[in-house]
């Protein structure tokens, strides 16, 4: 029997591992299938004023996954905010924009949220021209960090829902990071969609990366924000948020690049 008890332990085990994704599925069906809470649809109507352009198709299957979303993910309120249902919904309701019309795991690698009030304050190590490294300290709206959590400022993602054709959304631009660490370290390249090809996104986005950089060290205006220049992690955050909040300018000016992000995400702004 002694023996047999290791055997009986590693069969366990590999049950588990069988197991834990159907019933993973199990519970998220049973969520799914349950009335969207009214109070979270009137938060939705408040404070995100494009879900009522979105096509019905898509609003309900928004709902399902922000009901998912909330269900599995802990929000943490830090400096002294009270985290509520309006803060859970309306994050929730802009992270899920990235996974319409895709087969999603709902960011598996994120347990949870942390959110300020307002802009958060960090210190890094920053270089100066001379090699000498110092300590500075930078107010952030957001930050995406590998081992399971987001942070957000409310205050900015708040203005993020309120004002959607700005071309500027903490909260999509750190849940694009998100997506993109699924593949490991954050570096352009997320996961692609079946029929999506590797070399032609790193052509396009590499042209495209390029480009910004050459117009943020001259000066020149852009759609998209400098910050975007500084890695190919940053510009593929940055031009995730345009493509959702300027997508007619967006697919006007760069269409390549739009196709590769419509292809990608699987929608179509333009027409919400």
């Amino acid at each position: 029997m002694i023996i047999l008890l290791p055997l009986f332990i590693g069969l366990a085990i590999i049950g588990y591992l069988i197991s834990k994704p159907y019933y993973r599925e199990y519970k998220r069906a049973k969520v799914k299938n349950l009335p969207f809470n009214h109070a979270w649809q009137q938060i939705i109507a408040q404070r995100m004023p494009y879900f009522k352009q979105m096509p019905i198709s898509l609003q309900q299957q928004l709902q399902k996954h922000i009901q998912v979303f909330i269900a599995e993910k802990e929000f943490v309120g830090c400096n002294g905010i009270n985290i509520t249902d309006e803060i859970k919904v309306t994050i929730a309701a802009q992270a899920c924009l990235l996974l319409l019309n895709r087969k999603t795991n709902y960011y598996p690698q994120l347990n949870t949220i942390l959110v300020y009030p307002s802009a958060f304050v960090k210190k890094q190590i920053a270089q100066s021209a001379d090699g000498i490294q110092y300590t500075r300290q930078v107010a952030l709206s957001g930050e995406s960090w590998g081992f399971g959590k987001i942070v957000l400022s409310w205050q900015d993602s708040l203005h993020g829902a309120e004002l959607p054709h700005d071309g500027h959304n903490v909260v999509i631009h750190e849940f694009a990071h998100q997506l993109d660490q699924e593949s490991g370290q954050a570096n352009g390249a997320p996961i692609l969609g079946k029929g999506q090809n590797y070399q032609r996104w790193s052509e396009i986005f590499s042209t495209q990366f390029s480009l910004l950089r050459i117009q943020a060290a001259a000066g020149k205006p852009s759609i998209f924000d400098y910050y975007g220049a500084t890695e190919p992690a940053e510009f593929f955050a940055v031009v995730s948020e345009v493509f959702f909040e300027k997508s007619v300018q967006f697919s006007h000016e760069h269409p390549a690049l739009y196709q590769q992000l419509k292809d990608y995400y699987r929608v179509d702004p333009r027409h919400w």
